[in-house]
């Protein structure tokens, strides 16, 4: 699934415009537990989460996962952007809460699944 239509899903409002890329997405992890994305993500899928420090962008980094979405509109400080920039990490707001992000999504890759 392009990343665009996933963006355009949700609202989303690109938070790294100088890095933006229409990449193909694996699918979705949703969780606010460092640990547990580390442990349970996989590579190429988009991760939804609140948080918003430097960390994120580590284990976006080491998960191998190029985009994270923030759900509510939160957004990140300049430093934590300026960081996804340089990590190549496409950072994304939406103004919809988790739940409604990973139903989009979730509705949004099983059309895709279905017309393969």
């Amino acid at each position: 699934m392009k990343l665009q239509k996933i963006i355009e899903s949700v609202d989303g409002k690109i938070l790294t415009e100088n890095i933006f890329r229409d990449i193909d997405i694996s699918g979705a992890y949703s969780s606010d537990l460092l640990s547990d994305v580390m442990g349970n993500s996989h590579q190429g899928e988009i991760w939804i989460t609140i948080m918003r420090h430097l960390n994120v962008i580590a284990v976006a980094s080491l998960a191998e996962m190029p985009v994270i979405l923030f759900p509510k509109n939160f957004n990140p400080d300049e430093k934590v952007i300026e960081k996804a920039i340089s990590e190549n990490i496409i950072l994304i707001t939406s103004p919809y809460q988790t739940f409604e992000i990973c139903g989009k999504i979730y509705n949004l890759l099983n059309k895709s699944d279905e017309m393969v």
